[in-house]
């Protein structure tokens, strides 16, 4: 994810990216494509007869917000991760086109809550908008946490350069802190859900990060400080053309938030 902290150009009024490329902070960009709550399309793979996932608490991070951009001072805030400190938040990044990665995240998040609560799930999302600043990553790692969420996953998508293509899966490494016991568990997730999403939504392994689309990591807030099992997904890369061109598709993201959603579902199969 290779994300930086924000910063103001009072110029021009770009700020940098969290994911590699650099986010405009206007109100349109940040709000691009609004998820659509009621008419969102219908799960077309919802799962028939008894709901199989009724019992399961699971927490989706959107990440980022439409409205890190402005506030750079509360975002650059450094927060403790145990293996470093790191800024509260980032902006994420854009699409050449400015869709932002806060409103992608956004709108994959509550497809995604729509299909799992139709499954039995409780689902908990970590922001309840895509206006505001933040939470921190080390909230957001607490709110799973609070609820005893039996799964929880961050949704983000890269910014590398253009001609990289692909998604990858971010998982916790053991750092002798709180998320130790739940590494394996995260690993079985993120497997479940890397074939889940590979097959639902025919993107490739990533070409520039990690093996087989699996990247280990002792980095990230949002995983060294969780007691449940969590991953991180980077959807794509928002920087090349055809994945940015696909992202900005509902339709595409419908797909996207129903593989996400089987891979979940999955997990709690194995």
């Amino acid at each position: 994810m290779r994300a930086l902290p924000a910063t103001v150009l009072a110029t021009c009024g770009l700020i940098v990216s969290a994911c590699g490329g650099a986010a405009t902070g206007g109100a349109a960009a940040g709000q691009a494509n609004p998820p659509a709550r009621a008419g969102a399309a219908p799960a077309t793979a919802a799962a028939t007869g008894a709901e199989p996932l009724a019992g399961k608490v699971i927490v989706i991070d959107p990440g980022h917000n439409g409205g890190n951009y402005r506030d750079p001072k509360a975002i650059n805030r450094k927060v403790n991760v145990l293996t470093q400190w790191k800024a509260c938040d980032t902006t994420g990044t854009q699409t050449a086109g400015r869709y932002t990665e806060a409103a992608f995240t956004w709108d994959v998040a509550n497809r995604m809550a729509k299909i799992l609560k139709s499954r039995g799930a409780t689902v908990k999302l970590t922001r309840s908008d895509n206006d505001s600043v933040g939470p921190c990553i080390t909230e957001r790692a607490a709110i799973a946490n609070r609820a005893k969420a039996d799964a929880a996953i961050s949704v983000h998508a890269d910014g590398s350069a253009p001609a990289n293509q692909g998604f990858h899966v971010i998982m916790p490494k053991k750092i002798n802190g709180p998320v130790d016991p739940v590494v394996g568990d995260s690993r079985k997730l993120g497997i479940a859900v890397r074939d889940a999403y590979r097959k639902g939504t025919g993107l490739p392994y990533s070409t520039y990060i990690g093996s087989k689309a699996l990247d280990f990591r002792n980095d990230l807030g949002g995983l060294n400080l969780s007691t449940v099992p969590k991953i991180f997904i980077e959807a794509g890369n928002m920087k090349n053309p055809a994945e940015a061109a696909k992202f900005g598709d509902p339709k595409f993201r419908q797909k996207i938030a129903l593989a996400l959603s089987n891979g979940l579902q999955q997990y709690f199969r194995s």
